[in-house]
């Protein structure tokens, strides 16, 4: 049984904190549902869609309060009981190489957590989101995607831990600057070649074909001046009923993909719309903010981190009595979620603005109500809460509501 430090404490407070505020704003949430939907939004379903909409949310709250609860108990019980010193030790007694400790510490976390956690993804997938009707995917289908997520965990999890593990053993002194800028490397590789190395292990992505769709989308691309050249589908069809479409990439490397699901269920006009809508992004260089905002996160963290790398207390927290470098990464990432709230608070806010000006770029081309008309088909074919609680919507959506968009939209065109 581990000993408790007075930062073993702080930790746990801190977790216990997070899934207090976590689960007070999910409890808001549900209490705020109505029976009735407000007066622009009635059109969407009628009084047995709404029904089914409502069972579907419910049930999702109550299995992310389970799963939530799990979680917490599950990681108090490794506190208690040692769990993550026994982990350090099995680490060192399959490799003597300190290195590769750090790697094999984290590698087993991560894979110990994704085992106990695949009869909760099977009861949501294959329970929840089948009664309801989104789920597509096979068994054969959701074991591979377990396999190559292991594979690209292990490759791409474990390189970044041992190549920055490697430069904290080469230069504590500079270790916050030179592991931002692989960092910063890696996720402007990523944004570039996502779509190109990793979507293509999962998904089938196919050019768009001729015909009435790609050529409504040139125009548009043309009317304003959008150098577009790759247009893809991808078969989200073998997973989910759900929609989407997304624009990923920079500079020359840049793509729109739209789910088939998507095609299948809007319009060319909703189509076009919520593409105007995804270029607008790109237009106003809201990628390439985000980006930036997500690199000056990273480099406050690192800058702080490098300051607790070091410390014994920290790995005495977890009953580790000597300073290692992944058990103090490991107990920095706990300490330093008030930080990262905020930090994320701040990024959802000017997410939001994003998508209003989005919105408004589509809406300038004469597109407003069509992606009005899109956004509600989505939000009906993935049952979306049509009235999440404001607060919750502060704390966790990178978007605003249907009906703050669609207020919004109509207010451009008064």
């Amino acid at each position: 049984m581990n000993t408790f430090t007075a930062i073993t404490f702080v930790i746990i407070a801190i977790l216990l904190l997070d899934y207090i505020v976590e689960r007070g704003l999910a409890f808001l949430n549900a209490r705020h549902v109505k029976t009735a939907l407000p007066e622009p939004l009635k059109d969407l379903y009628n009084a047995d869609e709404y029904a089914k909409q409502q069972d579907y949310f419910k049930e999702n709250q109550r299995f992310g309060l389970f799963t939530a609860s799990f979680s917490l108990v599950l990681i108090l019980l490794m506190f208690v009981f040692g769990g993550f010193a026994f982990v350090d030790s099995l680490a060192h007694q399959l490799s003597g190489i300190e290195l590769l400790v750090s790697v094999l510490f984290f590698g087993i976390l991560f894979f110990a957590n994704d085992l106990v956690g695949i009869p909760f993804e099977l009861y949501s997938q294959f329970v929840i989101e089948e009664k309801y009707g989104f789920n597509k995917a096979t068994a054969k289908v959701f074991i591979g995607d377990k396999l190559k997520g292991w594979l690209l965990g292990a490759l791409i999890g474990g390189g970044l831990i041992a190549l920055i593990a490697t430069i904290y053993e080469l230069t504590a002194s500079y270790f916050w600057l030179l592991a931002w800028i692989v960092i910063a490397a890696f996720s402007v590789f990523i944004n570039m070649f996502y779509s190109q190395l990793i979507v293509p292990l999962f998904n089938k992505q196919t050019p768009l074909e001729q015909g009435e769709l790609r050529d409504e989308i040139q125009k548009f691309a043309d009317e304003v001046g959008f150098n577009l050249k790759n247009i893809f589908v991808i078969d989200g069809s073998k997973r989910s009923t759900k929609a989407n479409a997304y624009f990923s990439g920079l500079g020359a490397k840049k793509r729109i993909v739209l789910y088939d699901t998507l095609i299948n269920d809007l319009s060319t006009k909703e189509i076009v719309a919520v593409l105007a809508h995804e270029i607008g992004h790109y237009k106003k260089k809201h990628s390439l903010l985000a980006l930036a905002m997500s690199l000056v996160n990273s480099l406050i963290m690192l800058f702080i981190l490098g300051y607790f790398l070091d410390s014994n207390a920290l790995s005495q927290a977890f009953g580790i009595e000597q300073a290692a470098f992944h058990i103090n990464l490991l107990a920095f990432g706990i300490l330093y979620t008030p930080v990262s709230v905020v930090l994320s608070l701040l990024m959802y806010l000017v997410s939001r603005r994003n998508e209003y000006q989005a919105d408004a770029y589509a809406a300038s081309f004469g597109l407003g109500e069509d992606l009005i008309s899109g956004l509600k088909k989505l939000s009906v074919k993935s049952l979306s809460n049509l009235q999440p609680h404001p607060a919750y919507v502060f704390f966790y959506y990178s978007h605003p509501t249907l009906l703050q968009r669609m207020d919004a939209l109509r207010n451009l065109k008064k």
